[in-house]
């Protein structure tokens, strides 16, 4: 490793692992700064609020990036306990049905899921509510500061070229689409696992999610279909509502539609690098595709891992 100089840490990217970083970071009395390219905060963690929908909804708030997440690490576990104290999250459910091209066949248990009621950005409001975050966008390398950049390879390379060649993880792009109907039309469910299907890969009901029961779901479309409409992804709209209507059976539309576009939406499980995050003199990474099980809690690990590294760094 190049011995790092002890400058201050510039973090680019307030997702989970931008803010895991700089709390790990002001724990250990490293000063730094992080800055957003967005005006909200939370990365692939993202939330998206009904506007101007003429219905008595506007206001709700819909999941449209990462819809729970797990707890299995012991630290990450502390975490979530302060959150669940807190009100931020609560537990979800430990069971989802599947289904395939003839529509739902079964449920399947797994572990137990969690939700933020308030929406999946509040979690990483909720560990950010102490920080001074910057909304700004990082171009290139600092000569002044160390650079941690906290966001998805592909993203981080456009800054730091090399970043490209430390995890060789194939993303996938996802279109998220958000579906408002004026009644709950199906029977009652959690989230689907779509399997086999070009078109669809999993279905959320929203209103089970957010503790409302409110008539909405989220619907993920195939990564496939989705690289296919990146340009323009309301697109897709139409062919979301048509599965759905066919995999739970029922043929009403919707009131208020919305599609999200996620170019980078998650790494491939088998192409990922199970290093936490990678330290490289002046530039360092920190994602959930540096985990063997890339998904929330390995994005706020690589980040508080990535911390403790320029800490040690900046002492040394």
């Amino acid at each position: 490793m190049i011995q790092a100089l002890a400058k201050p840490v510039l973090i680019a990217g307030a997702g989970i692992s931008g803010v895991s970083c700089a709390l790990t970071l002001r724990e250990a009395g490293v000063p730094f700064r992080i800055v957003n390219k967005g005006h909200k905060i939370g990365g692939r963690m993202a939330s998206r609020e009904v506007r101007d929908s003429g219905t008595k909804f506007d206001g709700r708030v819909f999941d449209t990036g990462a819809s729970y997440f797990t707890i299995s690490d012991p630290d990450f576990k502390v975490v979530c306990a302060e959150l669940e104290v807190a009100g931020i999250v609560q537990p979800w459910t430990d069971t989802f049905h599947f289904a395939h091209s003839g529509g739902i066949a079964g449920v399947k248990a797994g572990p137990m899921r969690y939700r933020a009621e308030g929406g999946i950005r509040s979690v990483v409001e909720y560990l950010a509510r102490d920080l001074d975050i910057a909304e700004g966008e990082v171009t290139q390398v600092p000569t002044d500061e160390r650079l941690a950049l906290c966001m998805p390879g592909p993203q981080a390379a456009r800054i730091f070229p090399a970043a490209s060649e430390l995890s060789g993880a194939v993303w996938e792009p996802v279109i998220s689409v958000s579906l408002l109907f004026d009644q709950v039309y199906w029977a009652d469910f959690n989230g689907i696992f779509v399997n086999e299907d070009v078109q669809v890969t999993w279905i959320a009901n929203d209103g089970a999610r957010r503790g409302d029961h409110a008539p909405a779901l989220v619907v993920h479309m195939s990564p496939v279909l989705s690289a296919g409409h990146l340009a323009n992804p309301s697109d897709v709209i139409p062919i979301a509502i048509s599965e759905v209507k066919r995999i739970i059976g029922f043929d009403a539309d919707p009131i208020w539609s919305h599609a999200h576009r996620w170019t980078f939406a998650k790494p491939i499980e088998g192409t990922t690098n199970s290093e936490p995050s990678f330290v490289l003199g002046e530039v360092s990474l920190a994602s959930d595709e540096f985990s063997d099980r890339p998904r929330v809690e390995a994005a706020w690990l690589s980040g508080r891992n990535l911390g403790r590294a320029l800490a040690q760094d900046h002492q040394s």
